[in-house]
């Protein structure tokens, strides 16, 4: 996924200022910044829910396999890009209905290839041994954090190439964080995963790749490793020592 000179608009302000980058394939790419620089516009961007907010105005493009999303359906770009928000959305109905909702949405009829996809995507996101005797309860039932592995299980039902999420362990204590962080990294072998974090240990401990956005402007992209280590520019070093922010 290519991203090529994108700037967001709301009215006259400029939120987002020319970012450049490409999401390297089946790798975790951490999105820092302090709040309100622009992150979660960046986010939200990549599958065109920034468009559809209020006074919203774009340029630049966005490529998914050197296609540009803009020219796509919404429907082909989000079963494409799948999203988590940092608030579980569980549907209000069963834990089985919630995973097979997608597939069927999207012509998937067979009982037997359904229940197969219920049963792979919560073994992927961890949460299968869980709730696999349990799945006709209601999902709203489950704790938060088995709603966000839940959530995460849920976007994955459609096989997206990208998934984005925004803040998934905000609200967790630290064995549902473990667990989330465990499973992103176990399933990025076969995903190319977005995650927006103010939590620098978590981008540091699980991220490939890490882009640093502030006042819209993506500062600094590199390998995790490297920008935690051997920062570039002085704003990137500065809020790393948590100078500010």
């Amino acid at each position: 996924m290519s991203i090529k000179n994108l700037s967001v608009y709301f009215g006259e302000i400029e939120i987002l200022k020319k970012i450049n980058l490409d999401l390297n394939k089946n790798k975790i790419t951490a999105v820092i910044g302090p709040s309100g620089c622009g992150k979660s516009t960046f986010m939200k961007s990549l599958n065109l829910l920034v468009n559809e907010e209020e006074n919203f105005n774009g340029e630049g493009q966005i490529l998914l396999n050197g296609k540009d999303i803009m020219t796509m359906d919404k429907e082909e770009v989000r079963e494409n890009i799948g999203m988590v928000f940092q608030h579980p959305t569980a549907f209000p109905f069963s834990i089985y209905k919630n995973l097979t909702y997608a597939p069927i949405y999207y012509g998937i009829k067979d009982k037997n290839k359904l229940r197969k996809i219920v049963e792979e995507k919560l073994k992927m996101a961890g949460i299968y041994n869980e709730v696999k005797d349990n799945l006709d309860m209601t999902a709203s039932k489950l704790s938060g954090g088995q709603q966000q592995r839940l959530c995460i299980a849920r976007a994955l039902t459609v096989e997206p190439e990208v998934i984005l999420l925004d803040e998934p362990c905000s609200s967790l204590d630290l064995k549902n964080i473990e667990n989330i962080e465990k499973m992103l990294v176990d399933i990025s072998d076969e995903y190319t995963i977005l995650i927006v974090t103010h939590n620098l240990a978590q981008a540091e401990r699980i991220a490939d790749y890490t882009a640093f956005i502030l006042n819209g402007e993506l500062v600094e992209y590199a390998e995790t490793k490297k920008l935690f280590n051997d920062p570039q520019d002085i704003r990137t070093k500065e809020y790393i020592a948590g100078l500010y922010g």
